[in-house]
């Protein structure tokens, strides 16, 4: 293995659009409520307009030589954002602030989990974080059935906050309320 870790302009995001897809195929294939809820879930339909409505974006992918093999996606938003038809991610009088931080997207490939690279890339991604002095408040947002990203990031520090969309989502924050 020859990884390098790698943030990604703007403009180059599409170097991630296969590991993206895998990510919602993933999910859904571990979803045991409402997977089909990822039947229109795509790179297109939720990392690029996640990219274009968020105020700071954060893209790290690690390459295997030149096959892209793992990414997080980290970005900041007030936090009106997360209240919408779909849903309600979280109690807004519970958010100290008008903005967030949220690890959006993570995914590693299989055959290269177990070697460091998520905690690599969690560290990563919370270290462009917590340059934002002004945000106190974390957030993950963890699809049903992926139990072992659930145990991760509680490895991390973070904490079962509430489900939403009965169950669908579980979501995690950096403290308890």
């Amino acid at each position: 293995m020859n990884l390098t870790y790698e943030v990604i302009a703007d403009e180059n995001i599409a170097i991630c659009k296969d590991l993206c897809n895998e990510l919602m195929d993933f999910q859904q294939s571990v979803a045991y409520i409402k997977p089909e809820l990822f039947d229109d879930m795509n790179f297109e339909s939720r990392l690029v307009p996640s990219f274009q409505k968020a105020e700071h974006n954060y893209l790290v992918v690690v390459k295997d030589g030149e096959e892209a093999v793992a990414y997080v996606y980290a970005n900041v938003n007030p936090k009106t954002v997360y209240a919408s038809d779909f849903a309600t991610f979280f109690d807004m009088d519970s958010v100290e602030g008008d903005k967030v931080g949220c690890l959006s997207q993570f995914y590693i490939k299989e055959g290269y989990r177990q070697y460091g690279i998520g905690t690599k890339l969690f560290q990563m991604a919370f270290d462009w974080l917590k340059t934002f002095e002004d945000i106190e408040d974390h957030f993950i947002f963890v699809s049903n059935g992926n139990d072992n990203a659930l145990e991760f990031y509680k490895r991390k520090g973070f904490f079962v906050s509430h489900p939403i969309l009965d169950g669908f989502i579980t979501v995690l924050r950096n403290k308890e309320v």
